[in-house]
């Protein structure tokens, strides 16, 4: 596999490259992105493909489950950079059907030390669920739980996005708006679960 990568480099050399070079000249001297993406490390969620994005157009951060930890420097430094340098006026937190951080919420595995702990921060959406199906008339089965705790784990990922206090005042100054997407791979489509619009800068 490591050879096909190296392949697939030369290849994209060859064929896209080369064809683009004077919009990767222009890249290589700086980047503008306009949408910081927030989602999951899952390799069948590829970024730029579902959302048919060139390089450039879109600023990345991925982990396991597209979680928003309050403790996480590497998102923090992320999220900084955006707001304070970058200027991005637009952070998308996508998560997905069929993910399997969020399965893992109900198998952890004994040999798993650091998945459980990062979970944590994703627990309280399945807890919410949960508790919703308790009071409901009709059980749901497997599949429509995991898919319900996949949404409400976006609006919860949401939350913990907008408690960092220079997130929630880059929103209140109208400077920035935040989207909570989940993508379905049985269908290829993106689904608009939230928004937490800018605000006019005269409110």
């Amino acid at each position: 596999m490591i050879n096909d990568l190296l392949k697939g480099n030369r290849r994209f050399v060859e064929m896209v490259f080369e064809r683009e070079r004077p919009y990767f000249a222009e890249l290589s001297k700086a980047q503008h992105p306009t949408v910081l993406w927030i989602g999951c490390s899952d390799s069948r969620v590829p970024v730029n493909t579902i959302t048919q994005t060139r390089p450039g157009e879109i600023f990345v951060h991925r982990n396991v489950a597209n979680i928003v930890a309050a403790a996480d420097w590497n998102l923090s430094a992320v999220l900084e950079f955006s707001i304070n340098h970058l200027n991005i006026p637009d952070i998308v937190i996508c998560g997905h059907y069929g993910c399997g951080g969020i399965l893992a919420l109900d198998n952890t595995s004994e040999h798993d030390q650091y998945v459980p702990i990062w979970l944590n921060s994703a627990r309280e959406a399945a807890h919410r669920i949960d508790s919703r199906l308790q009071t409901g008339s009709e059980p749901l089965s497997a599949l429509q739980r995991h898919r319900l705790i996949v949404e409400e784990n976006v609006s919860l990922q949401m939350e913990h996005l907008l408690a960092y206090p220079f997130v929630a005042r880059a929103v209140d100054a109208g400077k920035l708006a935040v989207h909570g997407w989940v993508y379905d791979m049985d269908t290829g489509s993106i689904n608009v679960q939230a928004s937490r619009p800018r605000r006019a800068r005269n409110e």
